[in-house]
């Protein structure tokens, strides 16, 4: 991916894209106008930026993801983990319990996670 960050515009945008693909290129543009008060050349400007990062395509007018959500969201996650807190999972979710409880059902879920996850 070329670039993992997105406005906030393009989050909608790029949200949109993920609920209906694959999707004509113009019932895209009606969509946004609809969902976002886009006019057509916005849409195609705003689809034709993140199709240069390397997100979606626009081939035969149809608009599909080259980048699921679930993939785009996990980049920015470790991104964010290594930008932050230097890549050290321990401290983040030290500052994201930030003195919390956790449920016997988090600390269940985390234990499973981690065993799944865990080098041999």
């Amino acid at each position: 991916m070329k670039e993992d960050k997105l406005s906030q515009s393009e989050g909608r945008f790029a949200e949109l894209i993920w609920q209906h693909e694959p999707i004509p290129s113009g019932e895209l543009v009606k969509l946004c106008e609809k969902e976002l008060n886009w006019k057509k050349s916005t849409t195609y400007t705003v689809l034709k930026n993140l199709c240069e990062k390397g997100i979606f395509q626009n081939q035969q007018a149809v608009v599909t993801a080259l980048i699921k959500k679930d993939a785009f969201y996990a980049k920015q996650s470790r991104r964010f983990v290594e930008d932050v807190f230097g890549g050290s999972l321990p401290r983040f979710l030290t500052a994201f319990i930030g003195g919390r409880k956790l449920s016997d059902d988090q600390v269940d879920e985390l234990k499973r996670l981690i065993d799944e996850h865990k080098e041999e």
